[in-house]
């Protein structure tokens, strides 16, 4: 046990430094300086006798650094509550979410089958205004005005405070 800690012991400054290097987060690399002795001190035995000790650990090093990268890459960004902002994890109620989803889809019901079908189709299917207009067999312009009548129809009734069942039976049908 004495020789492996007279052997390691001076490599652990270079260790950091490499590991600092590699992960730019102070923390993170003295974690994995510790995880790479751990590893070094059960897997000991298994070393090569002649081989270099500095080599080995260096190995295992650069192997557990790249291991904890690729797993950090596919996880994600990983930051504490209390070093987020507010503002980036805020997220609207559900609820709110669900009404405006409904409201939506009413509103979109409220529109005139022929604009329904033109915006349907650019805006959810994403056909190109000529796609849209071989499916329909309708002329080009036609599809034009209508998506821009459905578009400034719908936006009239999201903006509106009356449900757009509610403006149908007060208004009648718009075209």
């Amino acid at each position: 046990m004495d020789d492996m800690i007279a052997l390691v012991k001076p490599l652990i400054p270079a260790l950091r430094r490499y590991a600092r290097a590699l992960l730019r987060n102070p923390t993170a690399a003295d974690d994995l300086v510790q995880d790479c002795l751990e590893r070094a001190i059960k897997a000991w035995h298994q070393r090569r006798k002649d081989g270099s000790v500095r080599t080995w650990l260096f190995t295992i090093l650069h192997n557990l650094a790249i291991t904890r990268m690729q797993r950090n890459a596919r996880r994600g960004r990983h930051d504490t509550l209390d070093d987020v902002p507010d503002s980036a994890i805020a997220r609207p109620a559900t609820q709110e979410d669900r009404l405006r989803l409904r409201d939506t889809l009413n509103a979109l019901q409220s529109l005139p089958d022929e604009q329904r079908a033109v915006l349907l189709l650019i805006s959810v299917e994403d056909l190109s205004y000529a796609e849209t207009a071989r499916v329909l067999d309708i002329p080009l312009g036609t599809v034009m005005s209508r998506l821009s009548r459905a578009r400034h129809r719908l936006g009239e009734l999201m903006q509106s405070e009356t449900p757009p069942a509610e403006q149908r039976r007060v208004l009648g049908r718009v075209n």
